[in-house]
């Protein structure tokens, strides 16, 4: 059924917007959102029946009344001046121990969550080590040691070769079978090949040779060790998100017998604290999204709202960038429904209409357009607009059309995909990916990104994120490869286009067996081009650290299957303990 749409005089805030920037003259743009879809007539006009898909997806398991009971004890001066007290004991425990202990507390620090409030430290460390006369002595024979300054100094980056493995290799430029002996120094190993660049084979050799040995050891006596090369098998270090990570390694920590108890005690504190703040968040975005309404008027989307905002913190965890995660928890919701309107409930005809407004990014071209449709383009409108009238309040930059042409070719590669499955037609891999990088939204979310993390906006960042660098093209590609490995076979029995699995499997002749193992090679190959991109870069900081957690974030919620659109398996636990359930600290 269609509906009429009466927009008020130009004097009321609802009036058509100007040039895409409406916002600038009415700011509360959510609200003008929520008030048109209440001023919808409810005349109604026959339209034709069209067959509708449905994905069957679940309901969200995390209601607005459950999100809005969220609290926490840990908030207050109390904490804060308990968290200061221990970060100076740890300044000065960094400064008192030996290289190899610094290097190991570093690792320690940084995998416990709390090396953001550390960075001048460890910057001061990592590059005292970095000079040659300090690390050639340290480092030899010792291939724990070696290993772990190389994957300390490639993480921050620092110059160091793959060379320093040398040593550890025989005449055949193998790795000598006697260090299999050694299991710890053939863990810190494995997790420092996942820092390879191309073309790095002695890096390649490393990882194939240790994980062969790792894989089949058996009797490991070291209970904390044993679960330290198993968590590695499942997943390298490097390539794991953040936050879960420190909450499985206080775990880990605190079993250790040279563990810190100062450090644990700050790493068990600070967790609680930022979750206590992300509790506020994510109330407040429970409630936008509730306001918004969108969620009933398009039963047929995916409800992940709290989902959506877990996915922020994968790749945006820290503190202060408050801001950054409540806009991308909008885009990752507005994502996941217009995903939704293109996979499985609009007609091909819908789909071109829908495309062509987001393109024009213009409030007139919703006329033509099914009501669910008008009511998803306004709401979608009017928060874009806003999220760039922030900015430019902020900044004075007017961002519009940076995100609108994110949206606008988020809505064409849909749209592509959508041609294929009515056509019945199964392009090839290199055909898929090259649309599929950017259908995957990975775009879409990092130019918000930077729009929303910057305290400082330049014309050439701009137009150089615009035209989507490399560093963004490798995350987003990792990003769509990590999904349709843990999404594809459900996908396709909803009725879906082939997805790179199939793809490969049509192309080639291929079993599945053969094509995961392809798509989890390519996987492999682009991390070490991002590894490269992200060394090489001038885009600053947060964004590129932003690009290089959002692949991490993907490979953590499809590593066992599709953690998003199924909200009561390992996503459950992930919003349990990263949301919900405080780490119990240390009886005094």
């Amino acid at each position: 059924m269609a509906l009429n749409l009466f927009f008020p005089c130009s004097a009321c805030s609802l009036a058509p917007l100007h040039s895409g920037l409406g916002p600038l003259r009415y700011p509360n743009a959510a609200k003008a959102s929520r008030s048109l879809a209440c001023r919808v007539s409810t005349t109604q006009v026959m339209e034709p029946l069209t067959a509708r898909r449905s994905g069957n997806y679940l309901p969200s398991i995390w209601d607005d009344d459950f999100v809005q009971s969220l609290r926490s004890d840990y908030k207050g001066y109390t904490y804060l001046e308990q968290v200061e007290k221990l970060k100076e004991e740890m300044r000065r425990t960094l400064q008192e121990v030996g290289m190899l202990n610094q290097l190991e507390l570093v690792d320690c620090i940084q995998r416990l969550g709390v090396g953001y409030h550390f960075d001048k430290e460890i910057k001061e460390i990592l590059t005292t080590m970095s000079t040659e006369q300090n690390n050639v002595g340290l480092m030899e024979g010792d291939l724990y040691a070696t290993a772990l300054c190389f994957r300390l100094l490639r993480q921050h980056g620092y110059e160091i070769s793959q060379g320093v493995f040398n040593r550890f290799m025989d005449d055949s430029s193998r790795f000598k079978v006697s260090l299999c002996n050694d299991v710890k120094g053939m863990l810190s190993l494995y997790e420092a090949s996942f820092l390879a660049l191309e073309g790095e084979t002695i890096l390649d050799e490393a990882k194939a040779f240790t994980y062969g040995h790792l894989k089949d050891i058996k009797g490991i006596t070291d209970s904390n060790l044993k679960s330290l090369v198993e968590h590695a098998l499942e997943l390298p270090l490097h390539w794991r998100m953040l936050r879960l990570e420190a909450r499985w390694y206080i775990n880990i920590y605190e079993r250790m017998e040279n563990m810190n108890p100062l450090l644990l005690e700050l790493a068990k504190l600070d967790f609680n604290m930022v979750q206590a703040l992300y509790q506020g968040q994510v109330r407040k975005m429970s409630r936008w999204w509730k306001d918004l309404g969108l969620g009933p008027k398009l039963g047929f989307a995916r409800d992940r709202l709290v989902e959506c905002f877990v996915w922020t913190i994968g790749y945006i965890f820290y503190p202060q960038f408050e801001q950054c995660r409540e806009v991308l928890t909008k885009v990752n919701q507005f994502i996941t429904t217009i995903d939704d309107v293109y996979d499985v409930y609009g007609s091909l005809d819908e789909l071109e209409l829908f495309t062509e407004a987001v393109d024009r990014w213009d409030i007139n071209a919703i006329e033509g357009l099914p009501e669910y449709m008008k009511i998803c383009f306004l709401a979608l409108y009017n928060s874009v607009n806003e999220i760039a009238y922030d900015v430019l309040k902020e900044h004075g930059w007017d961002v519009i059309p940076y995100l609108q042409k994110s949206w606008a070719d988020l809505c064409k590669s849909y749209l592509v995909e959508a041609k294929w499955y009515y056509s019945g037609y199964t392009p090839t891999l290199d055909e898929y990916l090259n649309n599929a990088w950017v259908s995957i939204s990975g775009p879409v979310i990092l130019v918000h990104v930077y729009v929303s993390t910057k305290p400082t906006i330049t014309k050439e960042e701009l137009e150089c994120i615009g035209r989507y660098p490399n560093i963004l093209r490798w995350s987003s590609m990792i990003l769509r490869l990590s999904d349709d490995l843990g999404t594809s076979t459900d996908e396709l029995e909803r009725g879906d286009v082939p997805k790179s699995i199939q793809c490969y499997m049509h192309e080639n002749g291929a079993s599945e067996v053969v094509a995961r193992e392809h798509i989890r090679v390519l996987i492999s190959d682009i991390w070490k081009k991002m590894n490269k991109d992200v060394k090489l870069s001038p885009l600053p900081q947060p964004f590129k650290s932003a690009a290089v957690d959002l692949a991490r974030m993907s490979q953590c919620v499809y590593l066992h299957g599709d953690g998003f659109g199924v909200p009561d398996r390992e996503s459950k636990d992930r919003i349990l303990s990263l949301l919900v359930e405080p780490i119990p600290l240390m009886k005094n």
